[in-house]
C-alpha cells in the first residue's frame, strides 16, 4: 500500500460516520468572527499600522507623494547603498534622485547574486494595521519573492490610505491565494531556545516602511 492510500484510508475512516447531508465544508464553521478589532478614523488606522511596525524593529518614515524621491535617496545614500535591485514595474519617478547602480530582478540571479546587492526597493500590494504586517504578492512593482529575502536592506513603499486596511480578514479580500504571497511582519529574526535574539537569518536584517500619501 502506497503513503497516499494509507492517507486517504485514514481520511475515509475518519469520515465514516459523518452524516450525507451535513452541510459543506465552507458552510459548516460559522465566520461571523470580527472583521476589525473597534472602529478607527483612517489617520487612526495608519497610525496604528505605523506602531506596530515599529514594535517590530522596523524603521517607519512618513512622506507626501511629491517628497518620497528626495527620501528614498536619502535613506539609500545614508546606508551608503551602491547598488539597489529594481522591480521591472516599479515606478521610475521613485528612484530618480538615486544615485547608485540600478540591478535588474532578473530570473536567473541567483541567491550568490543577490546577496551582493546593498539594497532593495519595493511597492507592496497590502498593508495590516492590527498586525504591523506588509503583504508582497509578485507583482511588477515588487519583483519576485528571493529579492526581498536575500539583500539585507529592503525599503518598502506602502500608498496610503488606499493600501492600508485595519484587519487580517480585509487583507485577505484583496489577494489572489494563487499568488506567492509574502507576509513580512518587521525585519527577519529568529531566536534560539535561550531566547538570544538573531535578526537577518532568513530575510533582511534592515525593513524600512515608507508611508507615502
Amino acid at each position: 500500500m502506497s503513503s497516499r492510500e494509507r492517507i486517504l484510508g485514514r481520511v475515509r475512516r475518519a469520515l465514516a460516520d459523518v452524516p450525507q447531508d451535513d452541510p459543506p465544508y465552507e458552510d459548516a464553521v460559522a465566520r461571523d468572527y470580527l472583521r476589525e478589532h473597534g472602529a478607527r478614523s483612517t489617520e487612526e488606522t495608519v497610525g496604528l499600522l505605523a506602531e506596530n511596525l515599529a514594535d517590530y524593529r522596523a524603521v517607519v518614515h512618513r512622506c507626501d507623494t511629491d517628497e518620497l524621491p528626495s527620501l528614498l535617496a536619502r535613506l539609500l545614500t545614508e546606508r551608503k547603498t551602491s547598488t539597489v535591485l529594481v522591480p521591472p514595474g516599479l515606478d521610475e519617478a521613485w528612484l530618480a534622485q538615486v544615485d547608485a547602480a540600478r540591478v535588474a530582478d532578473r530570473a536567473e540571479s541567483g541567491a550568490h547574486e543577490l546577496d551582493q546587492v546593498d539594497s532593495v526597493v519595493t511597492a507592496c500590494a497590502v498593508a495590516v494595521a492590527e498586525t504591523g504586517t506588509i503583504v508582497l504578492d509578485g507583482g511588477p512593482d515588487q519583483g519576485r519573492r528571493r529579492i526581498t529575502l536575500v539583500p539585507d536592506h529592503h525599503i518598502c513603499v506602502v500608498r496610503v490610505p488606499d493600501q492600508v486596511v485595519s484587519s487580517v480578514p480585509q487583507a485577505l479580500e484583496r489577494l489572489d491565494p494563487a499568488r506567492p504571497l509574502t507576509w513580512i511582519s518587521g525585519p527577519s529574526a529568529t531566536s534560539d531556545i535561550e531566547l538570544d535574539r538573531v535578526e537577518g537569518v532568513h530575510g533582511p536584517r534592515t525593513l524600512e516602511v515608507i508611508l507615502v500619501g
